[in-house]
């Protein structure tokens, strides 16, 4: 039981995580902050939250767990006014996209916290965003990537994992070096990719015919395109280096499509899509939640 747990950015993610502590039995209150003060109201309302606070000195006061979920961009900025007030009992964890931008910020910021941060990344969401989005049952059967630096204390790992075991989710731990390169090629690059195509269509003079005609494999490949814009703005330029060399892999991908319809190469081609179909069935096959460990 956690007695007291602060959320900075009661949205799908601090929401959902709040609901399923709560379903869960697994805390007492739940402290909300979000810089959108309709936003904190309404979690409240909705009883996702037990006390909205928009002073982060009274909200970390006395929390058990602290957890950033917030966008990327204004990490530093939280991390700045609560660095000075979190008690000394309390572990400091977050749920970003990307790791290794976190990880200087703490080092930087809460030199003297290291033992109790947590860095940490679920890996669930929806394309829909704000609390009216969270759910409790978000993070059941997903994996929760635990990146913890060289500092971090056991005890403080394991209160995290123990707060998303709770949640329902599956727990494994990498570097964060090896997290951002992987999560660079399967989740940054297809929300990158999704945003593009659509960008690309809507620009046509004569879109709105397009779009008509579009069906379900639009529909479903272009789905992550109706995320958060500001959540991917920061999500793609914190991991920018990761993901341009994701991108100029894919780049060449696409170039050797070119080059086998512009030959007329149908045995290739139908070579190509085979091992992809392959590919993702055993990918569906085995696709299971990592437990446990995992260093690389």
């Amino acid at each position: 039981m956690l007695e007291r747990v602060a959320i900075f950015g009661v949205g799908l993610i601090g929401g959902s995580f709040a609901l399923a502590l709560k379903e869960a039995g697994a805390v007492g209150e739940v402290v909300g902050v979000d810089r959108n003060a309709l936003n904190r109201h309404l979690a409240l309302e909705l009883g996702v939250i037990d006390r909205e606070e928009s002073d982060s000195a009274k909200a970390v006061s006395g929390a058990a767990l602290v957890l950033l979920a917030m966008p990327l961009g204004q990490m530093r900025s939280v991390i700045e006014h609560i660095a000075p007030h979190i008690d000394e009992e309390s572990v400091l964890t977050d749920a970003g996209s990307t790791k290794q931008d976190v990880v200087r910020l703490a080092c930087e910021l809460l030199p003297g916290s290291l033992a109790r941060f947590v860095p940490a990344h679920p890996i669930a969401g929806a394309e829909r965003s704000g609390v009216t989005a969270a759910r409790a049952d978000l993070f059941r059967e997903h994996n929760v990537v635990i990146t913890p630096l060289a500092e971090t204390s056991a005890a403080s790992i394991a209160l995290v994992r123990e707060a998303w075991t709770a949640c329902g989710a599956h727990t494994c731990q990498m570097s964060a070096a090896f997290h951002d390169r992987v999560l660079a090629a399967v989740s940054h690059l297809p929300h990158l990719l999704a945003f593009a195509l659509v960008e690309e269509l809507a620009g046509r003079a004569d879109a709105e015919e397009f779009f008509r005609f579009a069906g379900t494999g639009f529909r479903d490949f272009t789905r992550i395109a109706g995320s958060s814009p500001e959540m991917w703005r920061d999500v793609c330029l914190s991991n920018r280096a990761a993901l341009v060399s994701e991108l100029e892999s894919y780049q060449e991908q696409l170039s050797s499509l070119r080059n086998l319809l512009l030959a007329g190469d149908a045995d290739a081609l139908e070579a190509l899509f085979a091992r992809a179909r392959d590919g993702r069935s055993a990918w569906l096959a085995g696709n299971k939640p990592v437990d446990g460990r995992n260093d690389s």
